[in-house]
């Protein structure tokens, strides 16, 4: 009866240690990202980079890393930045008339804020401020150099598909 008693406490100490060990710490080391900083930072980025492009002069996007891909409506995916901008030299004057904007929907922001998913609303109007084109984008942005870019970024239209 004694052994038993005595291999009972000893297992229960096992046990008890195993558990110990094995307990999930919770991670203290990763700061909490400030979510409401983030999608205005975010948002920023996107008034920036509507500036620019309604400037009529597309220049220097900052908005965009080297490495990034545009996946824009009905063409093949622009590899690189340097694709990208000449896409958007290449249509300005179809598009210089027209201002564009957008909104920063939410964004989902991984635990140490390094990358960050974007869902947005854009808006296209004519000098009229009638709305000539409207949809939504998803992108996806980096930190490098303390500062955010966009690697990834998808739109859609929510305009019929017109087949004539």
């Amino acid at each position: 009866m004694k052994n038993r008693v005595i291999g009972g406490a000893l297992l229960l100490s096992a046990l008890l240690s195993m558990n110990a060990c094995c307990t999930k710490k919770t991670e203290s080391a990763v700061p909490a990202v400030d979510m409401e900083q983030i999608k205005k930072e975010i948002q920023a980025k996107e008034n920036e980079f509507a500036e620019i492009f309604n400037s009529g002069e597309i220049k220097n996007i900052g908005y965009y890393a080297d490495d990034a891909v545009s996946f824009a409506q009905n063409r093949p995916a622009m590899v690189g930045k340097d694709a990208i901008v000449e896409y958007y030299r290449a249509n300005l004057d179809t598009l210089s008339q027209n201002k564009i904007s957008f909104t920063t929907n939410e964004v989902f922001v991984q635990n140490d804020g390094s990358l960050v998913v974007e869902i947005g609303y854009y808006k296209v109007v004519d000098p009229s401020a009638a709305v000539v084109n409207s949809g939504n984008y998803i992108s996806i942005f980096e930190k490098r150099d303390g500062r955010y870019v966009c690697i990834r970024d998808m739109s859609t239209s929510d305009l019929p598909l017109n087949l004539e």
